[in-house]
């Protein structure tokens, strides 16, 4: 007799055991009965002698509840650094790999953030930031901004002569760039999405 053999998942079956089992001889453990089922194709109800169908049940046979969503497409975007949510830190532009974003997050590439001045909304220390490449933004989104050799990521508003950096956590002031200021101040882009841990 050939030995079963389970191709999907790679199983292969002892003739001893499997024999032992049609004989009656041996009640296999949960992880046999498994094993069992998926090479040769049935539930391990029915190999238990239970009064059901003899196909296994596959994912499609379940009910879908409206609270399960499916995981999205994702697509690699460049990690390019770190950037301050608090005080602005030197700006560290070095690629340091490749992280995961949903297909519809339209991002050129990700900053993690470090400090706290934009809990607020909702974005934590260690959080990952989806920026999309762009000179501009509007009043009032949360933009990555280099000033000099330094980048912050903060609420955008811009005035006559005058960008103010609004935090979104109250202990820290809002940072005010005038005049000569301006010319070393750069949009970077614009903040599309952010990648939060669990606390």
């Amino acid at each position: 007799m050939a030995q079963p053999y389970c191709d999907k998942y790679h199983i292969k079956l002892n003739k001893s055991d499997l024999s032992q089992f049609v004989n009656g001889k041996v009640i296999p453990g949960q992880w046999k009965l498994t094993i069992l089922g998926l090479a040769l194709g049935v539930s391990e109800s029915w190999l238990m002698g239970l009064d059901v169908p003899m196909e296994r049940e596959k994912a499609s046979d379940f009910p879908q509840s409206p609270d399960i969503l499916p995981l999205p497409k994702t697509k690699r975007v460049p990690l390019l650094g770190t950037i301050a949510c608090g005080e602005p830190i030197l700006a560290e532009e070095n690629l340091e790999g490749y992280v995961e974003a949903a297909d519809e997050v339209e991002a050129d590439f990700a900053l993690r953030c470090r400090g706290d001045s934009m809990i607020n909304a909702r974005i934590y220390d260690g959080d990952l930031v989806y920026i999309r490449e762009q000179p501009d933004v509007e009043n009032g989104e949360i933009a990555a901004v280099l000033i000099g050799d330094e980048a912050t990521l903060k609420r955008v508003y811009k005035y006559p002569g005058q960008v103010v950096l609004q935090p979104e956590n109250p202990q820290y002031p809002p940072l005010v760039y005038s005049g000569e200021q301006l010319q070393d101040f750069r949009i970077l882009g614009k903040a599309v999405a952010f990648l939060s841990r669990v606390k």
